[in-house]
């Protein structure tokens, strides 16, 4: 096997476990975040990355120290030089380079947390996502190590959507969001950045693993189909959106509308 067909077979089977980990509903966050982490880089070590976080979370006792262990004494922080780097997306990555965006950044705390028995919840505030201590009043900042008041919390909002006072705001955007949710946006980010970049490979697993989870949208079914498509799996594109057409059934037309395009291909 070459090495690109064994690159291929990795990844194939960093989906296939992270679609048999989504399937029943609840997953487990750090593993879907791992497999997100196998995908990128089928090299990637998760063995030391748990080993990592077992490490991180030793001697700690309460938030307090959690922070100071994280963002002083070992040096996590937010990538503000690069921050679209896929590798900030990919949490082996995160731990090995200390540097991520808030999502990553935010499971590393909680699973720290989760090992010296903190209770953190993962909060997806659009734009800018938190960490909830429970039975706290303030907001983790997984970005800078900071606490935030609810006040804060609307200001990172503001600047980070671009969205202005006219725009009210919902405490519902405190409020903490499950594992899967957490697994979506963050495949939902590599997403936005492998399409920018015209990866059509990179963009294909994630769009995958996506297409596993809750709240699958029409235009997220196209996409995929269009990476098989363009890479002249012409069969496979019709067969994917006509097997969605039945799941979606508002897009149906459209989505059997765009397989047939595909099938046209094969005449």
């Amino acid at each position: 096997m070459d090495d690109d067909a064994a690159r291929r077979a990795a990844v194939d089977g960093a989906v296939n476990r992270f679609l048999a980990l989504v399937r029943g509903g609840a997953p487990d966050l750090l593993e879907g975040a791992l497999e997100i982490a196998r995908a990128a880089d089928p090299a990637a070590d998760v063995d030391a990355a748990r080993a990592e976080l077992d490490r991180l979370a030793q001697g700690l006792g309460d938030l307090d120290d959690l922070v100071r262990r994280l963002y002083v004494e070992e040096g996590f922080h937010g990538d503000r030089e690069d921050y679209y780097d896929p590798r900030n997306s990919s949490l082996t990555q995160v731990l090995d380079r200390r540097a991520g965006i808030p999502i990553t950044l935010a499971v590393v705390c909680i699973e720290v947390g989760r090992r010296a028995g903190l209770g953190l919840d993962p909060v997806g505030m659009p734009g800018h996502f938190l960490v909830h201590p429970r039975g706290a009043l303030q907001h983790l900042d997984p970005f800078t190590g900071e606490m935030l008041d609810r006040e804060q919390c609307i200001r990172r909002f503001r600047e980070s959507t671009g969205l202005g006072p006219d725009v009210p705001f919902d405490d519902t955007l405190l409020a903490p969001i499950g594992a899967d949710a957490v697994l979506v946006r963050m495949l939902t980010n590599l997403r936005g950045i492998h399409r920018a970049r015209g990866d059509l490979g990179e963009l294909g697993w994630v769009l995958r693993m996506r297409l596993g989870l809750p709240g699958v949208s029409a235009v997220e079914v196209a996409e995929l189909a269009e990476v098989r498509g363009r890479r002249a799996g012409f069969r496979e594109a019709a067969d994917l959106l006509e097997e969605w057409a039945e799941v979606l059934p508002d897009d149906a037309p459209a989505l059997r509308r765009h397989a047939r395009s595909w099938r046209a291909h094969l005449n």
